[in-house]
C-alpha cells in the first residue's frame, strides 16, 4: 500500500514507518518537528530512517501558505519520503493528498501531553482538532477509505471501573488533551457515517521503549538517575500504569491498517456497542493488559542501572488518573493479537538505547 503516516518524527510514528517500509509498503511521512520536546531526538528518529537532517533543517523556513513544500527522499529506503508540514495547513494538506493519492492514512501526529495542555490549550486545538479535521476532509475528497488514528487511554478520565473497556462511558475527560482525543473519535464516526470512510481509533496505554519521548516518565527517571538528581514521584507513588512496549504498539497498529473497520450489521441505536457502529467505525485499546505499580517500574530502572534513584514524593497532579488498565479483548478477538513484552525487558532495551544515543 501507499500510506501516509503523520507524526513520523515522533515516537510511535518513527517506529511504525520503519516497520511498514521493511515489509515493502510505500510510505510518505509527515511531521512539523515542533519544539515541544528535544528536537535532537526527533531529528535522530528521522536520520535513523535514512533522511538527510541538514536538508530538512534548510527547509524549515519554507512557507507552505501557497502550498509550497519539499518532499525529502530517504537514502536508506527507496520507498520512503518525508515532508515537513503542519496538519492545520489546509491548503498544503490538500495539495499533498491530491499529488500522492494514498491508499491508507495513519494519523499519529498530535500535540501530546496531559500536563502541557493545562498551560498551552491553543496548541491542542490547532493540531488535534483543526489538524484532524483536515485529515478527515482530505480523506473524504481524495477517496481514501482506510483511516487509522491515535486516540489515548486518557479519554477514560473519571472512569474508575478497571480494566478500561471500549464499552465504558468516556464522557468525563479531566484534561483538554483527553477531550481533544475523544473529539477525534466523535469526528471520525461522523465521517464514517456520512462518507463511508473506514476509521479506527487506537487508545494507546503509556507507550515506552527506545526512541521514547523525553517528557515521559521512563526518559525523565533514567536521565535523573544518570545525573544523580531526584525524581518527582506523584500521588506518593500510588499509581498503576499499563505500560506498553513500542514494538507491541506498532504490531497492533499494523494489524489495524491491514484490517480496516467494517460496519457492524447487527448494530442499532438502542442496544449497539459503544466501540462499533452501523458505519465502518471501530475503537480499540492497545495496552499490555498488565498494569504495573509505579514503584515497581522505578525499581526496574534501578535494576538495569545498578543504582538507587533519589525520590521526591508528591501529591497527584491535575489531569492525572491514579490507574490505567487496558481491556484488550476486542484486539484479541478481531485481530488475534495481544501485547506481551515484559516490563523489565522493555526497560532494559530503552536504557541500552539511551546510553548509546546520549553517549554514556
Amino acid at each position: 500500500m501507499k500510506i501516509l503516516v503523520t507524526g513520523t518524527a515522533g515516537f510511535i510514528g518513527s517506529h511504525l514507518a520503519i516497520r511498514l517500509l521493511e515489509r515493502g509498503d510505500e510510505v510518505v511521512g509527515l511531521d512539523n518537528i515542533n519544539d515541544y520536546y528535544d528536537q535532537n531526538v526527533k531529528y535522530g528518529r528521522l536520520e535513523r530512517a535514512g533522511l538527510n537532517i541538514d536538508d530538512i533543517k534548510k527547509d524549515e523556513g519554507t512557507s507552505s501558505n501557497n502550498s509550497k513544500f519539499k518532499i525529502q527522499n530517504s537514502k536508506l529506503f527507496t520507498n520512503y519520503r518525508f515532508v515537513k508540514m503542519n496538519l492545520e495547513d489546509k491548503d498544503a494538506m490538500f495539495k499533498l493528498f491530491e499529488d500522492e493519492k494514498f491508499d491508507a492514512v495513519c494519523n499519529l501526529a498530535a500535540q501530546a501531553g496531559v500536563r502541557y495542555s493545562l498551560t498551552n490549550p491553543d496548541a491542542y486545538m490547532d493540531s488535534n482538532i483543526i489538524g484532524f479535521m483536515n485529515i478527515l476532509e482530505c480523506c473524504r475528497h481524495n477517496d481514501v477509505k482506510n483511516l487509522s488514528y491515535a486516540s489515548s487511554s486518557s479519554v477514560y478520565g473519571l472512569n474508575e471501573e478497571l480494566p478500561f473497556s471500549t464499552e465504558h462511558n468516556v464522557d468525563h475527560p479531566i484534561s483538554l488533551y483527553a477531550a481533544s482525543k475523544k473529539s477525534n473519535e466523535l469526528m471520525a464516526h461522523t465521517y464514517s457515517h456520512l462518507f463511508d470512510i473506514s476509521t479506527t481509533g487506537l487508545r494507546f496505554f503509556t507507550v515506552y521503549g527506545p526512541w521514547g519521548r523525553p517528557d515521559m516518565a521512563l526518559f525523565l527517571f533514567t536521565k535523573a538517575a544518570l545525573e544523580g538528581n531526584n525524581i518527582d514521584v506523584f500521588n506518593n507513588g500510588d499509581m498503576l500504569r499499563d505500560f506498553t512496549y513500542i514494538d507491541d504498539i506498532v504490531e497492533g497498529v499494523i494489524r489495524v491498517i491491514d484490517n480496516p473497520a467494517k460496519k457492524d450489521e447487527s448494530w442499532n441505536g438502542k442496544t449497539g456497542r459503544v466501540s462499533t457502529s452501523s458505519a465502518p467505525y471501530k475503537i480499540y485499546n492497545i495496552g499490555n493488559n498488565a498494569p504495573v505499580k509505579l514503584m515497581d517500574f522505578i525499581t526496574a530502572i534501578e535494576n538495569k542501572l545498578g543504582k538507587t534513584i533519589k525520590k521526591n514524593f508528591l501529591p497527584i497532579q491535575a489531569g492525572d488518573v491514579p490507574a490505567t488498565f487496558a481491556d484488550v479483548n476486542d484486539l484479541v478477538e478481531d485481530l488475534d493479537y495481544k501485547p506481551e513484552t515484559l516490563i523489565q525487558d522493555g526497560i532494559d532495551n530503552f536504557v541500552d538505547w539511551y546510553l548509546e544515543f546520549f553517549g554514556y
